[in-house]
């Protein structure tokens, strides 16, 4: 069985052709935090390199994140962290 962090990275590599997908759970920095899921996940930095964002700005591009993840995916996280870049911007970076 996949754990949410796979479940990131499968997704978003098939619906955005991401070809750099990197989930880092962050989910241990929030002890205690009241949004933090029972089974312990839920804190995620992502970083994704895709095609799909060529030409679109960030806040389109953040939009494209959280549409591709969508409802299968919005009980597992509480909380992204996201860095995304096309392939010309992640050359340049």
């Amino acid at each position: 069985m996949l754990n949410t962090k796979e479940k990131i990275e499968i997704t978003l590599r098939e619906k955005l052709r991401a070809f750099f997908v990197n989930v880092e759970d962050e989910s241990y920095l929030h002890a205690g935090h009241p949004g933090r899921m029972a089974s312990g996940g839920g804190h995620f930095n992502i970083t994704v390199v895709s095609p799909v964002f060529e030409g679109k700005g960030l806040l389109e591009q953040h939009r494209l994140v959280y549409e591709a993840l969508g409802p299968d995916l919005e009980k597992e996280i509480h909380a992204l962290s996201l860095k995304t870049f096309s392939p010309n911007q992640w050359k340049i970076s």
